[in-house]
């Protein structure tokens, strides 16, 4: 699995790259065998989204670098704009 940013970005022309973004909050549930991981990012209205095996330290109050692409999710029967994270680094 290859997860240099440069390298993620020219193999999809959707995903997005951001460096050091301020995490205001950051969400754990449990979603099956999964971790599904919210973070609301300082200037940003829309939810960051990625899932992991397992929990992990809290991002809340850190830098981080994400490797994203937007995509529509339903809820409620109401279409919303999520950033779904492909690659996250604390920085």
């Amino acid at each position: 699995m290859q997860s240099d940013p440069k390298d993620l970005l020219q193999q999809n022309d959707k995903l997005v790259h951001s460096d050091a973004l301020k995490v205001k909050s950051h969400v754990q549930r449990p979603q099956e065998d999964w971790v599904l991981h919210t973070l609301m990012i300082e200037g940003y209205d829309v939810p960051f989204r990625f899932k992991r095996q397992g929990k992990y330290r809290t991002l809340r109050g850190s830098r981080v670098n994400l490797t994203y692409y937007p995509t529509q999710e339903v809820v409620a029967g109401v279409s919303m704009e999520i950033m779904k994270v492909v690659r996250v680094k604390r920085t």
